[in-house]
């Protein structure tokens, strides 16, 4: 395998946008490029796919194993990391889970992406420092971003080469390139009706001022085999909401089920589509409380989804588990009437960000064990009653209060599930590069 981790000393440098013009510029050539993220983004790795036209998987070195890591890696064709946040980020205290991590564990090397818009001969010291940190890791050349002229490239190509690292690229402030956003990142890949506009836009800008051939050049990737790792399925049938409203689930958990013998079968609770017949039923995280009216009116799928939870398991994750709810009050405050299945109201009226990695654990129901997981939303809990689902511990093994609910067959909870923590190395230590 060869590939290169993008990554950069701080976030809002431009990753997403180089990665994309990267990715299609390739593909243009001809190249079976491929593509990753380095956490638990769900986004990012959708517009991955639009770019590159391959699968992305999520690769998370605080929630996997080296073994995972390196089975989901594998493949024909260089991979190009989009890294999360800067650098040496990661679960505190030590920075687990970083983008350097998941490098070291990789083989990969780092190509540093600089935002140098209000710098100039400060970025020979910056880039160096990040080259020098950690001896285990490869920075193999820096991409300059937001240079301001010809002048300004100049300076700054000379202050990096004096550090011994070459400049394979020096991008203008780009126009035109700006992503939507919203409160869990950018618009949804879907939701772009200028996404291949856009793709070729950046493609473009990137062909003209990266050395693509230099980049390729300094590829590199471990000599390692890694044996596929499989998580069971929970269930041989088993039924996903899939639409704008529930868009988030890891495509690594839907792969690992799959090749296992189980039948996944989608579909759109925002179409009014009924729920199919399945031994388990997962409604995943997204963006509901944005199509909470639509939802509440989708009678069709609110009655099927009643009716099962009488004979099968069902599943509710994040914004599948607002919806196994009674209520969802909206942004304006509007009320809207959910499924009731469990005992729980929320509201974005008032928001507050919950975010962070957690070890979660279930004595029984769909997922029963002790799981790696992540908690990202703004969601805020006005009631929950019931018995608990998970007990839960944040990412420096601090127990929390109990995540999640369960009733009869139906059960939840705000946490996303990444994978099993019994599979993570022993100690969890790859933030210490082992």
């Amino acid at each position: 395998m060869t590939g290169i981790v993008l990554a950069a000393p701080a976030s809002g440098s431009g990753k997403t946008t180089v990665t994309l013009g990267l990715l299609r510029a390739w593909r243009r050539k001809g190249v079976a490029v491929r593509a990753a993220k380095s956490g638990p983004d769900y986004i990012d790795p959708r517009f991955h796919e639009a770019a590159c036209g391959a699968p992305c998987v999520n690769l998370d070195a605080w929630a996997m194993g080296k073994a995972r890591l390196r089975s989901l890696a594998a493949g024909d064709g260089p991979l190009v990391v989009e890294g999360a946040m800067g650098l040496f980020d990661g679960a505190p205290p030590e920075g687990r889970g970083s983008t350097a991590d998941l490098a070291r564990v990789l083989g990969l090397p780092v190509v540093l992406l600089v935002d140098a818009g209000r710098m100039a001969q400060s970025v020979g010291p910056l880039v160096a420092g990040f080259a020098r940190h950690d001896p285990r890791l490869r920075v193999a050349g820096v991409i300059l971003n937001r240079v301001g002229s010809e002048r300004h490239r100049a300076m700054l190509t000379r202050a990096v080469e004096a550090v011994g690292l070459p400049v394979l690229g020096a991008l203008p402030r780009a126009v035109g390139l700006a992503h939507p956003s919203r409160h869990l990142g950018l618009v949804q890949a879907e939701e772009r009706p200028d996404l291949e506009e856009f793709l070729d836009r950046a493609a473009s800008f990137v062909e003209q001022y990266v050395d693509l051939d230099a980049l390729a050049h300094v590829m590199a990737g471990g000599p390692w085999s890694e044996q596929a790792l499989r998580l069971p399925p929970p269930a041989q049938r088993i039924a996903v909401a899939r639409d704008a409203a529930f868009a988030f689930a890891y495509p690594h958990l839907l792969a690992d089920w799959r090749a296992q013998g189980a039948e996944i079968a989608t579909f759109s609770p925002l179409g009014d589509e009924a729920v199919p017949d399945a031994g388990l039923v997962v409604l995943p995280g997204g963006y509901p409380e944005l199509h909470a009216g639509r939802l509440a009116a989708a009678e069709t799928f609110m009655k099927s989804l009643i009716h099962a939870a009488q004979f099968t398991n069902i599943y509710g994750e994040c914004g599948g588990y607002m919806v196994l709810g009674e209520v969802i009050v909206d942004a304006n405050g509007t009320a809207h009437q959910m499924t009731g299945l469990l005992g729980l109201e929320t509201s974005f009226a008032t928001r507050r960000l919950h975010l962070g990695y957690r070890h979660v654990e279930a004595g029984s129901g769909p997922f029963p064990g002790r799981w790696a997981a992540h908690e990202f939303h703004y969601a805020t809990t006005l009631r929950a009653e019931g018995e608990p689902l998970f007990r839960a511990w944040d990412a420096e093994g601090v127990e929390l209060t109990p995540m999640g609910l369960r009733r009869g067959r139906v059960a939840g909870s705000f946490a996303h599930l990444i994978d099993r923590a019994d599979g993570l190395d022993a100690g969890a230590g790859l933030g210490n590069g082992s």
